[in-house]
């Protein structure tokens, strides 16, 4: 096989230079806003991926260990599920990481001869070429087609690449990273890209005692203050800003009505920032928002289904019932556009 080795950098090059452009784009936007706001997306730099290692090892960071208990303890449903009329499938993984979780799936449909081909999506090309590697290694006869980029601009690309069934993994309760509005629109957008048959399996943080959530954003070692700050460290090294992290706190909240957990970087003092030849002022106390964490209740994610035009099949909780992988389907000549509001 001949392999153009320098069209393959120019084209990785292209990608670098499109991400960066976004990633200043998303930061001004969101830092001449008000309120003032970053997109949680950008939090997983080389050191903010170090950074969220460490706190899915803190004893009050419950989410990492309870889907993992669904994945390593209930993988051969999730694998019946999968392989419900055992046809071949695309199996693709949106912000798949190092696919500690997948990985106890992927070996089950690999148990059971399923014929599949795993496509992870991730915004980071370094990552999915150490997932790669490590697939390779530990799965030699599973077929990998990796992403980089954008969920759904690489969702539509790999839809495209075949007509074989759909199945997307949207783990991590990365879905309550978004606002209501926002999450209603990915779903429909998500029904949109798919074809009858095809299924989604989401992960979603089922509401608890406020205190227990609290304490998952707001650790007595500090790992997760650190994590929010390092927002604006990466701000500086990517966008040559001049943020001083030590005028910011970080702060969280819950509300256990809503379910809405928040992050805040709050400024200590009255100062200004200069990115790219803006200058954004920070008033004493003001804060920005770094990041939502909604928690929900299963009536919630039933009914978020149907209004996007899925049927939900399944609902696979932890041993604690503290989270639910929810298993969708768009049933066989019942698909319809649905227009995001």
């Amino acid at each position: 096989m001949n392999v153009d080795m320098n069209g393959i950098g120019r084209i990785a090059s292209e990608v670098r230079k499109t991400t960066l452009l976004r990633f200043k784009k998303d930061v001004l936007d969101g830092l001449l806003a008000y309120p003032k706001q970053l997109p949680s997306k950008y939090f997983y730099d080389k050191k903010g991926s170090a950074l969220f290692r460490e706190i899915m090892a803190l004893p009050e960071y419950y989410l990492t260990d309870c889907e993992l208990d669904i994945f390593r303890n209930r993988a051969g449903e999730l694998s019946s599920f999968v392989m419900m009329d055992d046809t071949p499938f695309d199996l693709i993984e949106l912000g798949a990481g190092d696919g500690l979780k997948s990985k106890y799936l992927l070996r089950e449909l690999y148990r059971k001869s399923a014929k599949c081909i795993y496509m992870p999506i991730d915004i980071s090309g370094s990552v999915l070429d150490v997932l790669g590697s490590s697939l390779q290694r530990e799965l030699p006869e599973l077929e990998v087609q990796g992403f980089e980029g954008e969920y759904m601009e690489m969702l539509a690309e790999a839809c495209s690449r075949s007509n074989r069934r759909k199945v997307v993994l949207f783990l991590g309760a990365n879905i309550g990273n978004m606002e209501p509005h926002e999450c209603r629109d990915f779903c429909c957008q998500l029904q949109n890209l798919l074809s009858p048959g095809d299924m989604v399996l989401i992960g979603f943080d089922l509401k608890k005692n406020p205190q227990q959530i609290l304490r998952a954003y707001n650790d007595a070692s500090g790992v997760t203050s650190k994590f929010n700050l390092n927002l604006l460290e990466r701000i500086n090294r990517e966008l040559f800003a001049n943020f001083v992290p030590e005028q910011f706190e970080h702060y969280p909240m819950y509300d256990p009505i809503s379910g809405a957990c928040r992050s805040f970087l709050v400024s200590k003092r009255e100062q200004q920032v200069d990115i790219d030849g803006h200058t954004i002022r920070f008033g004493k106390g003001e804060v920005i928002c770094t990041e939502l964490s909604q928690k929900c209740d299963t009536a919630e994610i039933r009914q978020l289904a149907a209004y996007s035009g899925f049927e939900t099949i399944g609902m696979l909780t932890d041993s604690e019932a503290w989270f639910v992988d929810a298993i969708w389907k768009i049933r066989p000549g019942e698909q319809f556009k649905v227009e995001a509001r």
